[in-house]
């Protein structure tokens, strides 16, 4: 698996999309009142998960872990995932939540 865009080198590839990223999805979005960020993170891995977008996933475990969620946590909502998402898509994503 190739290493997902961080924003420095998204910003040097696509500087729109990076910056509409930053903009609109990280100074909006994750910002509006409803869910804490702590919730979006774990909503944001389950979708990643289901959707089979492996390769975002590393970087939102990172940031759900800023965020408060706990290995513990992770683990278990991949492996509720298991029976909504697939089998596979949980242990792809349990394989990217052991390389952290």
């Amino acid at each position: 698996m190739s290493k997902p865009l961080d924003r420095e080198t998204l910003a040097r590839i696509a500087p729109k999309l990076a910056e509409l990223s930053q903009e609109l999805l990280f100074n909006d979005i994750w910002q509006r009142e409803g869910l804490s960020s702590r919730e979006r993170s774990l909503i944001t891995l389950a979708a990643l998960t289901a959707l089979g977008r492996v390769q975002q996933i590393p970087w939102h475990i990172h940031f759900a872990q800023q965020n408060g969620l706990t290995k513990a946590e992770m683990v278990e909502a991949f492996t509720h995932l298991a029976f909504y998402a697939g089998w596979p898509a949980a242990v792809s994503a349990l394989e990217c939540l052991d390389e952290e």
